[in-house]
């Protein structure tokens, strides 16, 4: 069994309706197909770096999953190109490492060093201001 991360684009130009159809469309596909949904990621509508179809922003999905059907990802992304809701997609193999790194990132283990160094910073920043306005 193996584990795959799709990350694909759709149109923001969509109905909010239209674009949450389109994701769960994918990921019943997914689900019929046997897979084990592992993770959903609604990332959102981002900047893209470079215009397509003339739009300059996309709405992100991101879905993990593991599958024994290899076939499937043909198939998925041969469904991808006919869309035209959807912009492009990604499909990623994962190893062992790129598995536990996914599960560390959901756990917040990864970035959280730099996390607490930020909070830390502003709890800093915040202080030094009160203890000012205090003086004054």
């Amino acid at each position: 069994m193996r584990q795959y991360e799709t990350t694909f684009i759709i149109d923001p130009t969509l109905s909010g309706d239209e674009i949450k159809s389109t994701a769960n469309m994918y990921f019943d596909f997914l689900k019929n197909e046997g897979c084990e949904i592992v993770h959903i990621d609604e990332i959102g509508v981002k900047q893209l770096a470079y215009a397509i179809n003339k739009r300059t922003a996309g709405v992100y999905y991101s879905v993990e999953y593991t599958t024994t059907n290899y076939a499937l990802i043909a198939k998925l992304e041969l469904a991808f190109r006919r869309d035209e809701r959807v912009m492009r997609d990604v499909t990623l193999a994962f190893d062992k490492h790129a598995i536990k790194y996914a599960q560390d990132k959901r756990a917040g283990l990864i970035g959280k060093k730099k996390r607490e160094e930020r909070e830390a910073a502003a709890a800093a920043k915040k202080q030094a201001e009160d203890e000012a306005d205090d003086n004054a």
